[in-house]
């Protein structure tokens, strides 16, 4: 479709492919694990059902994982449970809204913000950036430009995140994510391609709690698998398995990858 279509087909609520269609996250257990794990984590918070679910399969269909939440106590209990790498947060919304919702969340951390509200006022826009949105997009927009916009605060994380780089350092190992590649030392470790899509995962959550929940949607995996992982890459860099230095699990919330 073109871009008038597609701007007509999320706003008029008419999905003509949405019937029998099921979200990115329930998808993805025949490909490459490590190449899932590089797909963007994204939670799309809006108490409209019909446009919730046609963001949220326009973006799965432009390689995003996608989750959705109708208000700020839903989104909460999800960011609780798992990891995202960018928030499509709408502004008007009953109850919390969007502008309290991220300034909460920015109390904790610096999760990218998108903001969507369907007032295109100059004062909207100053108050969703002194709160600390990344970006703002006003209602009615194109769903290509959510994409774009999208990318580009991802990018500019990255960049911040990684300090221009994509290797982190844990220990006497450094860890390549653009290459999927683990050095000890001159010494090249294999690693499967599991083992290199967990390290991707916490590549992208530097230092930070990584659930196991998260980890198996990124992966395309079950939970089960994800210890079952986490036990062989522990096996290639932690000299006492019964005291880890590095990949440690966190009770009742995931894993943690220490870092230099």
């Amino acid at each position: 479709m073109n871009g008038n279509e597609q701007k007509q087909t999320v706003f008029s609520g008419e999905n003509p492919n949405a019937e029998g269609r099921s979200m990115s996250l329930d998808k993805g257990g025949t490909q490459d694990v490590s190449l899932i794990s590089q797909q963007p984590h994204v939670l799309v918070v809006d108490d409209d059902r019909r446009l919730r679910s046609l963001l949220r399969d326009f973006l799965a269909e432009n390689g995003f994982l996608v989750a959705t939440a109708d208000d700020a106590a839903d989104a909460r209990a999800k960011l609780r449970h798992l990891n995202f790498d960018a928030l499509v947060l709408d502004v008007m919304m009953p109850g919390e809204n969007g502008i309290e919702l991220m300034h909460a969340l920015r109390a904790k951390g610096d999760i990218p913000i998108l903001l969507l509200t369907a007032m295109d006022e100059i004062e909207d826009r100053i108050a969703g950036f002194e709160g600390g949105a990344d970006d703002y997009l006003a209602k009615p927009f194109e769903p290509r430009e959510l994409v774009l916009r999208l990318n580009a605060i991802l990018r500019r994380a990255r960049t911040s995140a990684m300090a221009g780089g994509d290797v982190i350092r844990f220990g006497e190992f450094a860890f390549d994510g653009s290459r999927g590649e683990l050095l000890r030392g001159e010494e090249t470790i294999k690693l499967t391609s599991g083992e290199i899509g967990l390290l991707r995962a916490f590549a992208r959550h530097v230092g930070g709690t990584v659930s196991r929940d998260f980890l198996a949607a990124r992966m395309g995996v079950s939970p089960r698998t994800v210890d079952v992982q986490i036990a062989r890459l522990r096996r290639k860099i932690e000299s006492d398995l019964s005291h880890p230095r590095y990949l440690l699990t966190v009770r009742g919330e995931g894993y943690v990858l220490r870092v230099n």
